[in-house]
């Protein structure tokens, strides 16, 4: 599934974390990547210089991180959360593999026959 980077997509996105009980604002700060979460006051603070393609790509790895009951949302919300689910999910696999990589390997690339190991990047 491919994602429409559209003001509208933003918005049910946005709508969504209200649903989960989540305040998403956009400020300016000094976040590293890009965001932060204050989850014992559930805010979701994104960096308000990301044009929209990047505030849902945020926003999207931070709801794969989340922890959530679907059961308590609408069909309304489980409708959208059901049209991300596959990126959603592809985001939490990519997340548990970079968890589950050993650190003192370096990655590897195959090409060609050929095994190139990569520079640690961290």
């Amino acid at each position: 599934m491919t994602i429409k980077y559209t003001r509208t997509s933003l918005q049910k996105i946005e709508k969504l974390f209200g649903a989960i009980d989540y305040k998403v604002r956009y400020e300016k700060g000094q976040f590293q990547s890009g965001y932060c979460i204050v989850e014992d006051r559930n805010i979701v603070v994104i960096n308000k210089f990301f044009d929209i393609k990047a505030r849902i790509n945020t926003l999207l790895d931070i709801l794969s991180q989340l922890t959530y009951s679907v059961e308590e949302l609408s069909p309304e919300f489980v409708e959208i959360l059901g049209s991300f689910d596959m990126i959603l999910e592809n985001r939490r696999q990519v997340a548990e593999d970079k968890d589950n990589q050993p650190q003192n390997e370096l990655p590897f690339v195959e090409k060609d026959e050929e095994i190139v190991a990569l520079d640690e990047v961290s």
